[in-house]
C-alpha cells in the first residue's frame, strides 16, 4: 500500500532566489486569471452565437469550444500564450513599412512552463468541483464559482511537478555539497533551515518517490511543500491484523468543547480526557489590538504593512500551535487503540450558530478527524463513524434510555430509569463503542490491514503532514520505512 505523505520546510533563500519565487508566484497567479479569462470568454462567445447558456457540462472536454477540463485549459493557455493576443510588436524597415511580429507571452520563457501549467490545473479543479455542486453531486458546503485572484505582495503559491530527465529527477533534495537545500528547475538549489535527512535517506534507499514541491509565501518567510509518495510504514508500529469475527477492542471517540476529547470503551472505562485548550481565545485579546492598529493606519504605507505582517505572525503562530495539539492528540489516539468510532458531526450546521462558531472553529473537530483517519490507515487500523442521527449523548450507556430533554448545560447524564450518573462525555463516548461493536463492519485480509471506513465528510483530504525527529532508525526493508521514518510525530503525550 503506498501511502502519500508531505514534507514541509522552511527556505532561506537569497534576495536573488527570493526575487525569483515571487516571480514565479506571480506567473502563477497571471495563469490561473488568464485561464479563467479564457474560459469565461469561450463560454460568452457560445452564449451570444446559438443565445442559450453555455452551462456547466461534467464531462472532461471541452464542449462547444468552451475549456471546461485541466487538460484543455492547459492546451487553451499554450495556444494563448504564443498568439498575438499575448504579446506583439511592431518592425519598421528603412522603406518605412511596418510588419506585426507576433511574440505571444514576452517574458514566458523566465519562467518553468509547469508553473502555467498547474495554474490551469487548479482553474479545472475549481470549474469541476462547482459543476458537482451545481448538479448538487457534493454533500459538503456549496461550492462557489472560481474568483479572480488579485494580486498580493504578500502572500502566493505556485505548484511544480517531479519530472526525470536524463535520469535525473528535476526537484532534488540535499544535492551538491549542501544537504539542508532544495533543488527546483530554472530556480537552483535554494537552503532550507531544517534538516532533511529523513527524507533523503528514504529517497535513497528506494523508499520514497517526489510526486511535487508546492512553495508558498507565508507570513515573512517562504515554505516548501514536498509530497513524496511514500512505502508502508514499519511493521513494528502497525497494529496487529485482528481475526474476521473479532467484534470488540473498539473505542468511542467524542468531541466536544469542555474537553476536546473524551475516549471510552463499551464496559465503562475512560481511556483518554483532554480538555480543550482554546488557543484562539487566549490570544484574542492581542488578536483584536494588533486589528486596530492595522485599521488605524492609512492604506498603501509602510507601517500599513508592518502592521499587517505583525497580524499575520499572530495568526500564524495561532495555527500552528492549534496543530501541534491536535497532532499530539491524534497520535496518542492511533498509537494506543486500532479502533476507533467517530461521530459523523454537521460541523458545518453548528457553525452557523453565531454563539458557537468560534469556540467550534478553535477546536478544529473536523482537522482532528482527518489526522485519526489518515494516521490510522497508516498503522493498519480501522476507523468507522457512527451514525449522525444516533443519540450518544441523550442515550444510558447503562440501560439504553433515551433522554430527550438533556440540556447542553448538563455536563453529567443522570438516566431516570436505571439510576446512572456519569460524565454527559464519557457517556457519549461509551455508547459509541457499544454502536461500532454492534454495527462494525467485516474485516478484509488485506495483508493484516483492516479495512478502514472513512465517512466523516468533515474529514475528507487526501494527504498528509508528517514531521521527523532527530536521530537514526533500524535498518529496514526496501518495502517499508523505520519506525521514525516519515511517521506520525513522536511527542510528548498532552495533559489529560
Amino acid at each position: 500500500m503506498a501511502r502519500h505523505t508531505t514534507f514541509r520546510f522552511c527556505l532561506d533563500p537569497t534576495v536573488e532566489q527570493s526575487v525569483a519565487l515571487a516571480r514565479y508566484a506571480g506567473a502563477a497567479r497571471f495563469a490561473y486569471n488568464q485561464c479563467l479569462r479564457l474560459h469565461l470568454d469561450a463560454r460568452e462567445r457560445r452564449r451570444a452565437l446559438d443565445g442559450r447558456d453555455g452551462g456547466a457540462h461534467d464531462e472532461d472536454q471541452t464542449r462547444d469550444g468552451v475549456p471546461w477540463s485541466r487538460f484543455s485549459l492547459v492546451s487553451a493557455f499554450g495556444r494563448w500564450k504564443r498568439s498575438e493576443a499575448a504579446g506583439r510588436r511592431f518592425l519598421v524597415a528603412s522603406d518605412r513599412v511596418a510588419e506585426v511580429e507576433v511574440t505571444g507571452l514576452a517574458w514566458r520563457g523566465e519562467v518553468c512552463s509547469q508553473v502555467f501549467e498547474e495554474a490551469a490545473v487548479d482553474v479545472g479543479h475549481g470549474l469541476a468541483r462547482w459543476i458537482e455542486a451545481r448538479h448538487e453531486k457534493r454533500k459538503e458546503r456549496p461550492v462557489g464559482h472560481p474568483r479572480f485572484k488579485k494580486k498580493n505582495h504578500t502572500a502566493g503559491s505556485f505548484r511544480m511537478r517531479n519530472k526525470i530527465t536524463g535520469g535525473r529527477a528535476c526537484i532534488r533534495v540535499g544535492s551538491g555539497a549542501e544537504p539542508r537545500s532544495v533543488t527546483l528547475p530554472r530556480i537552483g538549489s535554494i537552503r532550507v533551515r531544517e534538516g532533511t535527512r529523513r527524507l533523503r535517506r528514504m529517497i535513497a534507499t528506494g523508499r520514497a518517490r517526489i510526486l511535487q514541491a508546492t512553495v508558498t509565501r507565508g507570513a515573512r518567510r517562504w515554505w516548501i511543500s514536498i509530497t513524496v509518495e511514500a512505502v508502508d510504514l514499519h511493521a513494528a508500529v502497525q497494529h496487529p491484523a485482528r481475526s474476521v469475527d473479532d467484534k470488540t477492542g473498539w473505542v468511542g471517540v467524542d468531541r466536544g468543547l469542555h474537553a476536546l476529547v473524551v475516549a471510552g470503551t463499551r464496559d465503562g472505562s475512560e481511556a483518554l480526557r483532554v480538555q480543550a485548550p482554546k488557543i484562539l481565545a487566549v490570544g484574542l485579546r492581542q488578536q483584536r489590538r494588533l486589528a486596530r492598529s492595522v485599521s488605524r493606519t492609512k492604506r498603501g504605507s509602510a507601517g500599513r504593512r508592518k502592521a499587517t505582517a505583525r497580524l499575520a505572525n499572530h495568526h500564524v503562530r495561532v495555527r500552528d500551535t492549534r496543530q501541534h495539539f491536535l497532532h499530539q492528540v491524534s497520535n496518542q489516539l492511533v498509537k494506543s487503540h486500532d479502533r476507533l468510532v467517530l461521530e459523523d458531526l454537521n460541523i458545518t450546521g453548528i457553525m452557523s450558530n453565531r454563539k458557537l462558531a468560534r469556540a467550534v472553529g478553535d477546536a478544529a473537530w473536523g482537522e482532528l478527524a482527518r489526522q485519526i483517519t489518515y494516521k490510522q490507515a497508516w498503522r493498519g487500523g480501522q476507523v468507522v463513524v457512527a451514525d449522525r442521527w444516533f443519540p450518544s449523548s441523550k442515550t444510558c450507556s447503562s440501560c439504553g434510555s433515551v433522554r430527550k430533554d438533556l440540556t447542553l448545560k448538563e455536563r453529567t447524564y443522570t438516566c431516570g430509569h436505571c439510576g446512572l450518573v456519569l460524565d454527559r462525555d464519557l457517556n457519549a463516548a461509551v455508547n459509541l463503542a457499544a454502536w461500532a461493536e454492534d454495527h462494525t463492519p467485516a474485516v478484509t485480509d488485506g495483508g493484516g490491514r483492516g479495512e478502514v471506513r472513512v465517512g466523516d465528510r468533515q474529514a475528507a483530504g487526501p494527504v498528509i503532514k508528517a514531521c521527523r525527529r532527530d536521530g537514526t532508525g533500524p535498518h529496514t526493508r526496501a518495502d517499508e520505512t523505520s519506525p521514525d521514518d516519515a511517521g506520525t510525530p513522536v511527542q510528548a503525550a498532552p495533559a489529560a
